[in-house]
């Protein structure tokens, strides 16, 4: 019997599969009797246009969602060929294979595309000014996409987290195990977002129609400071938090201060309101189970 279901006819192929954004999308679509593919970098460098385009024909995806990534932001600034290769060209190359083979493409960039001075929530009307080679790669990989494809979907996100290590949470819990005094940035705000509610929220825009580029983020914004410490208390872990200005980590990669992204536009457009990222943190505390470390 056919299925009633117009979405068990469609095949997606999600790039770097064993991320956490990639991770959330497979758990999602789960649940959804979407059919996926979903292909870690050994199966399917996006930096390889051949391998790109074998790939695509050979799956005949409907919807290309490109979870790949280089986002070691400090290597970077000494590794940036490599970020290039994944964040520029690696889009680029999706977005023609899409284009050639008749694929909807739904693309991720991030807030350190904005330099941070602007000095309130970045909506995307505003222009970007990377002050970083992280942000330049990204920066050239959302704009390459929207000048190959009219017809696509890419979502600026901020400070992911979810199921993982790869996250600021999850290295918080680590240095916790360890530290009983917490060295964290108070002067480096920006939105923590759950990579559920980021497949879930995307998937949707996609559904209904949506096209173009637009933020997808939590409410409200936070410090690096605030963040830690509010997840803490809902884990139950007591630790000893000292501000720190983030320029006193003498990190390579020079962040912007203030990258909030304000996701009025894709409220409007989707018709909802999204979580605040208090609620966010909430919604994945309570999905951890047993000791707090």
């Amino acid at each position: 019997m056919e299925s009633l279901n117009p979405e068990s006819k469609m095949k997606v192929l999600i790039t770097g599969g064993k991320g956490q954004l990639a991770q959330a999308f497979k758990a999602f679509f789960q649940t959804q009797n979407v059919t996926f593919r979903a292909l870690g970098r050994e199966e399917l460098d996006i930096s390889n246009p051949f391998a790109v385009f074998e790939v695509i024909r050979e799956y005949k995806p409907t919807v290309v969602i490109n979870c790949a990534a280089y986002n070691l932001v400090d290597r970077a600034e000494e590794a940036f060929g490599e970020a290039y290769k994944v964040n520029s060209l690696g889009p680029y190359n999706l977005a023609l294979a899409s284009k050639e083979n008749g694929c909807f493409l739904i693309h991720f960039s991030t807030d350190y595309v904005f330099d941070g001075r602007k000095g309130d929530l970045y909506e995307e009307e505003d222009l970007p000014r990377p002050i970083n080679k992280y942000g330049w790669s990204k920066y050239l990989g959302e704009k390459g996409v929207r000048e190959l494809l009219e017809d696509t979907l890419i979502f600026r996100v901020s400070w992911l987290f979810g199921p993982g290590r790869q996250n600021f949470l999850a290295k918080l819990c680590t240095w916790a195990q360890g530290q009983e005094t917490l060295r964290l940035a108070y002067d480096e705000f920006s939105v923590p977002t759950y990579v559920k509610t980021v497949a879930e929220v995307a998937w949707k825009a996609y559904q209904k129609g949506l096209r173009g580029l637009y933020h997808l983020t939590s409410r409200g914004y936070c410090s690096r400071l605030e963040w830690a410490k509010f997840f803490l208390a809902q884990r139950g872990i007591k630790r000893k938090l000292i501000p720190v200005s983030a320029q006193s980590f003498g990190l390579p990669a020079v962040r912007p201060f203030f990258s909030a992204l304000s996701p009025k536009k894709l409220e409007q457009d989707l018709g909802i309101i999204l979580p605040s990222w208090q609620e966010e943190v909430r919604r994945y505390t309570s999905t951890l189970s047993g000791e707090p470390l």
